[in-house]
């Protein structure tokens, strides 16, 4: 133990940090084994224990075939419309994010796709940094690279944040809906949809003027997006 902090000790900072950078996790289990409970999962528990306040986590895996082909475009269509075309980056929302930083002068918007979405939701922290952006980005480009498009949109439609210790379709849909997510409408999906960007604070039953202008845009675009149809059961 000594010897290594000795040898830590003496590498400088910025060589720690380009080797914390560049260990990344083996994303291809991916292709086959489903994960465990994410980082936003575990970052979530530690602060609700730290407040003393459990929150029951309600996480049930289902395959995309399951998962309702309503929800599936809808969220294609709020997070991230070219999902199915790009290469783990969208880089007109990149460029527009970067403008609104620069302007806001901190990082406030990330322009992030459902590939970058589910790097940080299964690897790392909550907080926002350039060089925890810069890890989510070797992430995901790892993942596009291991990973099929389909299995991809399965993994983020499993471990999305959809309420207060609410991850995935299968709870979603029941805890909002009372129904499994296959069998989702259009409306209830863009509903699903629409509070991705702040699970915690929105609920698809107390619909605010901000939540049902998204839901109105998201119901919109669900009949725009184009894709490769994955193996799944039409519904």
């Amino acid at each position: 133990m000594l010897l290594w902090a000795t040898v830590l000790l003496g590498i400088p900072m910025g060589a720690l940090a380009l080797i914390w950078l560049l260990t990344l996790p083996d994303v291809t289990l991916l292709a086959k084994t489903n994960p465990g409970p994410t980082a936003l999962m575990e970052h979530r528990q530690a602060v609700a224990d730290t407040q003393r306040h459990p929150v029951p986590r309600q996480w049930t895996w289902v395959p995309l075939s399951r998962i309702s082909r309503n929800l599936q475009h809808a969220v294609v269509a709020a997070e991230d419309a070219s999902f199915f075309i790009h290469e783990g980056f969208d880089w007109e929302g990149i460029k527009d994010a970067a403008i609104h930083n620069l302007e806001a002068g901190e990082l406030k918007r990330g322009g992030s796709t459902i590939t970058q979405q589910l790097a940080k939701n299964l690897y790392l922290s909550t907080e926002r940094s350039l060089l925890r952006k810069a890890r989510e980005a070797l992430i995901t480009r790892s993942l596009e690279h291991h990973l099929t498009k389909e299995r991809i949109l399965e993994l983020y439609l499993n471990v999305a944040e959809w309420g207060n210790g609410v991850y995935g379709a299968e709870a979603a849909a029941r805890h909002h809906f009372g129904k499994p997510a296959q069998d989702l409408t259009a409306e209830e999906s863009a509903w699903l949809a629409a509070i991705l960007p702040s699970p915690r604070r929105y609920d698809p039953l107390r619909k605010t003027a901000a939540l049902t202008h998204r839901y109105e845009r998201i119901l919109h675009r669900m009949k725009q997006v184009t894709r490769h149809q994955p193996h799944a059961n039409e519904r």
